[in-house]
C-alpha cells in the first residue's frame, strides 16, 4: 500500500497543469494538455485520495492543477462548449468538490459553464446525449460516464432536480437498446441512425464487448446513483440500482482467475486477448464501492479485492530505477472517425498498450482509495 502512495507522488512530481505525466495521448501528440477528461479522471481520484487521507498535498495539487485551467469569470482554458463534446463534462465533476474544499467562486462559475454544454448536447430520437456532435446520433457507454454523474449532481445542488427524470431515462434507454440478453453484458456504442459502418443495420449496435466501456458504464451507474437524492427519485431509483446489480453479476461471470477481465470480456483465452488495467481497475472500484454503499451485499466485497490485487500481481512493476509503474493500460479505443475504426475483435487488439495512463492510474487509485476505507 505505501508503495502505491510513493507511485502516485512520483506521477504528481513529474507533472505540471500543461504536461501531466500521465496523459499519454497529448505527449504522444506533442500537445499541451488543457481540458480535457483524462486529467478529469486522474484529479477527481486524487481528491478522493484527499477525502480518505486528509493530507494537504493531494488537495493541493488538484486544486493547483485545475486553477491554472480555470479563469476568474468561470471560462476555462482549452474548452469550447460549441464543440459539443460529451467528454469535456468529465473534468467538471471535480469543480463541486472543488468549489466545496477552496469556497472559489470561479469554480461555481465554471460549474454552471459545463452545465451550459449539458442544457444544448444534440440527442438521438430516443433522447439520448449523443457522444459528439462529430458522432451524430450515436451513444457510446463511455459518455453515460463522462456526462451523466455531473448531471445528476448539478440537478440535485442546484436545479431543484427538475431533470431527474431524464438522466433516468437515457439510462434505462442504454439498458434497452445496449444490453445483451444472452450475456448482460452492453455493447460498446449504438447508432440510433443505423447509418454507420460499424454498426448492425437492424439493431444499430456495434459488435463488441470493450471492458473499459463496461467499466464507465458501471461507475456512470454506481456514481450516478451517488449523486442521487434517493427520496426524490422513487422507483426510477431501484430500477437504476437493479441495472447496476445485475451488470455486476454478469461482469463477475467473466472476471478471470487472476481477479482481472480481458480486454474484449466475453472472448478470454482468444488469440491477442489480454488482461487488461483500466477496465479491471474500474470494476474493483465497482464491486468495492458498491459494497460501501450498500447497493451490493457484503459477498461481492472478495471479488473487488481479487480484482485489485489481480492488477498488483499482474501489471504493478518497478523498473531498474526503483520507479513503480502500472501497466496493461489500453491506450484509447473508439469507432469510426477519422481513421474509420470498425469495432471488431482484431481492431480493440491492435489499439496501443502502454503504462502509467490515467485512464487505468486514474481507476486504479479510485479502487485503493476503496481498499483503503476498509481498512479505516
Amino acid at each position: 500500500m505505501d508503495q502505491i502512495e510513493k507511485y502516485i507522488e512520483e506521477l504528481m512530481e513529474k507533472s505540471t497543469p500543461d504536461r501531466p505525466i500521465w496523459n499519454i495521448e497529448k505527449i504522444m501528440q506533442g500537445l499541451k494538455s488543457t481540458w480535457n477528461y483524462i486529467d478529469g479522471c486522474m484529479i477527481k481520484a486524487i481528491l478522493e485520495m484527499y477525502a480518505i487521507t486528509k493530507e494537504d498535498k493531494y488537495l493541493k495539487f488538484a486544486d493547483d492543477f485545475i486553477d491554472c485551467k480555470v479563469n476568474a469569470d468561470g471560462t476555462i482554458e482549452g474548452y469550447d462548449v460549441d464543440e459539443l463534446n460529451i467528454d469535456n463534462v468529465n473534468a467538471g465533476k471535480t469543480l463541486f468538490e472543488l468549489f466545496d474544499l477552496t469556497g472559489k467562486e470561479k469554480y461555481r462559475k465554471a460549474i454552471d459553464l459545463v452545465y451550459s454544454q449539458v442544457a444544448q448536447m444534440p440527442r438521438t430520437k430516443e433522447g439520448n446525449f449523443w457522444h459528439k456532435n462529430i458522432y451524430p446520433d450515436q451513444v457510446w457507454l463511455d459518455g453515460l460516464y463522462m456526462c451523466q454523474p455531473f448531471y445528476m449532481e448539478y440537478e440535485t445542488r442546484f436545479h431543484d432536480k427538475k431533470n431527474y427524470d431524464d438522466i433516468f431515462q437515457q439510462f434505462f434507454n442504454v439498458e434497452k437498446n445496449m444490453r445483451d440478453p444472452k450475456t448482460g453484458l452492453y455493447y460498446h456504442a449504438y447508432d440510433s441512425s443505423r447509418a454507420m459502418f460499424w454498426c448492425d443495420r437492424v439493431t444499430g449496435l456495434s459488435q463488441n464487448f470493450w471492458l473499459r466501456a463496461l467499466g464507465w458504464f458501471s461507475m456512470a451507474l454506481l456514481d450516478t446513483l451517488d449523486k442521487t437524492d434517493a427520496s426524490a427519485a422513487g422507483e426510477s431509483y431501484e430500477k437504476l440500482k437493479q441495472i447496476f446489480v445485475e451488470l455486476m453479476d454478469a461482469m463477475l461471470k467473466y472476471q478471470d482467475e487472476s481477479g482481472m477481465w480481458y480486454q474484449v470480456v466475453n472472448f478470454g483465452g482468444m488469440d491477442k486477448n489480454y488482461l487488461e488495467t483500466s477496465g479491471s481497475s474500474i470494476m474493483a472500484y465497482a464491486l468495492l464501492k458498491g459494497v460501501r454503499l450498500g447497493f451490493l451485499s457484503e459477498s461481492y466485497r472478495a471479488y473487488g479485492e481479487k480484482a485489485f490485487h489481480g492488477i498488483c500481481d499482474n501489471y504493478l512493476s518497478t523498473d531498474e530505477n526503483g520507479n513503480l509503474h502500472l501497466g496493461g493500460i489500453c491506450l484509447v479505443a473508439g469507432l469510426g472517425g477519422a481513421n474509420r475504426r470498425p469495432g471488431t475483435y482484431d481492431y480493440y487488439m491492435s489499439e496501443p498498450v502502454v503504462k502509467d495512463d490515467a485512464k487505468g492510474v486514474g481507476p486504479f487509485l479510485l479502487a485503493y482509495t476503496e481498499m483503503l476505507r476498509l481498512k479505516k
